[in-house]
């Protein structure tokens, strides 16, 4: 509507042309408060997380160095009978201990890992006994920790990396850094997308920092010169990261489960005939106390056995029965590529095999995750792999650092510096906040954390806005 005597063709006004501004600018505003608060909230938990995960990234090469004693074999000749490797870690242990794995030398000149039970470790830490295949000599005691089969070392950056040494509680802290790593790289990389469309003169200035520039303008050229260079890698860490978080990654099993893309599990559990023994009983039941047995014998019998089936890498882990009524399970386990991962479960009376897991059969997303957690620690393709980790992770530290260097740079002699206009959704279409409010809603579904740290900010948004309305109308009445 036009005021009476008014030209309708005069230009708007100058608050009216900045409300328009504003609507078409609307999400690249929200963008940008979006990028600064997370960035500057959630900044010191992906820095941890960064730092802990280069240092990660090269502990199988620390590994190797530091073990080397325990990992290398004092001799190349050929192996003997893998019992015979077994009875000597048992004698050296004692007490009658029984092997809860054996991980046999892959490869000449490397040691047999023979694995016990040990109360006096944490949860889901086994006591590696090292032992050279070809002299039986022990070359080695050692805890190793979980699947990967980590050495003191590498399980203590590991912890650091997942939990800072806190447990259960201090993994939210790396479930928070992966959750919000992705949305602070996908909205830096949509800020990135819209200055280079705008700019015509600076745009290589975009990919590499251009070093005439100065003060806060030289930060922010290399901010977004590094950013755009390792956004892939972030997005890839925080993806992969999330799989293995304690509420997400349930989420994230949950889903694959329910279109029928989880893992497959091997079935160890025996019928009531098999585990009653049968002709090869002798080769390993259980006791008659009911409690787990384990023959050296029958590890070299079932070893045989899933070399005829489909476990036929040089990386391969023998667990002998669980508990009585279980089978045998022989499995790859080599994480470097190609995949190998192939897994049979062998009945330890009959010899039988009672069934079987192929990677070739994995569904696609199983597939994928596989790749993706072997990428993320490391193992895919060796050194090449964490060299490129190492990098990746001093880029993501990197970003942080430069990050709170330039919001420090900005700040107005002895204040804070201000944060980007709040209030951005009061310029948006009606579609645009609907849109914002059914992301935020089905982001924090999936990613819990991310969905409390969300109300957070918004809360947070929401009192500064009000304080500077208030400070506003102060100001005005002062007047």
């Amino acid at each position: 509507m036009t005021a009476v005597g008014a030209d309708p063709k005069a230009t708007p006004s100058a608050p009216a042309a900045a409300d328009r501004a504003s609507s078409r600018g609307w999400f690249t505003a929200l963008l940008r408060r979006l990028h600064f608060f997370a960035g500057l909230l959630v900044g010191p938990f992906i820095l941890v997380a960064a730092v802990s995960g280069a240092l990660y990234a090269i502990t199988p090469t620390l590994e190797s160095t530091l073990y080397a004693h325990e990992l290398t074999a004092s001799s190349t000749a050929p192996a003997v009978p893998l019992a015979e490797q077994v009875s000597a870690a048992e004698q050296y242990v004692g007490g009658g201990a029984t092997p809860v794995a054996v991980r046999p030398a892959p490869q000449a000149g490397a040691t047999t890992r023979v694995m016990f039970a040990d109360e006096t470790l944490p949860e889901s830490t086994t006591r590696a006994i090292f032992v050279d295949p070809a002299t039986t000599e022990i070359r080695g005691d050692l805890p190793a920790y979980g699947t990967s089969g980590a050495l003191p070392l590498r399980h203590w950056i590991s912890d650091l990396h997942r939990s800072l040494h806190l447990g259960d509680v201090g993994r939210w802290y790396s479930e928070l850094a992966a959750s919000w790593l992705g949305i602070v790289a996908l909205a830096g990389l949509g800020l990135w997308i819209g200055r280079f469309v705008r700019s015509r003169r600076g745009r290589r200035d975009l990919l590499r920092p251009n070093r005439r520039h100065t003060g806060y303008r030289r930060l922010s050229g290399w901010h977004s010169a590094v950013g755009i260079w390792v956004v892939a890698g972030a997005l890839f860490l925080s993806a992969t990261g999330i799989t293995w978080s304690t509420f997400a990654g349930a989420n994230v099993a949950e889903l694959r489960t329910l279109v029928g893309e989880g893992t497959p599990a091997l079935t160890t559990t025996l019928d009531a005939a098999s585990a009653a023994g049968g002709e090869h009983a002798h080769h390993g039941g259980t006791h008659s106390s009911g409690a787990p047995s384990a023959d050296p014998a029958t590890f070299d019998v079932v070893w045989a056995v899933a070399r005829d089936v489909n476990v036929n890498s040089g990386d391969l882990e023998i667990r002998p029965p669980a508990s009585a009524g279980t089978a045998w399970v022989v499995q790859e386990i080599h994480r470097s590529f190609p995949t190998e991962v192939d897994a049979v479960a062998i009945d330890g009376s009959t010899l039988r095999v009672t069934d079987r897991v192929d990677f070739a059969d994995y569904p696609l997303l199983a597939k994928l995750s596989r790749w993706g957690v072997d990428l993320h620690m490391g193992t895919m393709f060796g050194l090449a792999n964490q060299l490129v980790l190492f990098a990746l992770a001093i880029g993501i530290a990197g970003l942080v650092v430069l990050g709170y260097a330039m919001w420090w740079k900005r700040r107005p002699a002895g204040r804070v510096a201000a944060a980007p206009a709040h209030g951005v959704l009061r310029h948006a279409p009606w579609w645009g906040t609907g849109a914002v409010l059914v992301a935020a809603v089905a982001i924090g579904l999936v990613l819990p954390l991310v969905g409390y740290t969300l109300a957070v900010f918004v809360l947070v948004d929401v009192v500064l806005g009000w304080r500077a309305r208030r400070a506003r109308r102060s100001l005005s009445r002062g007047r």
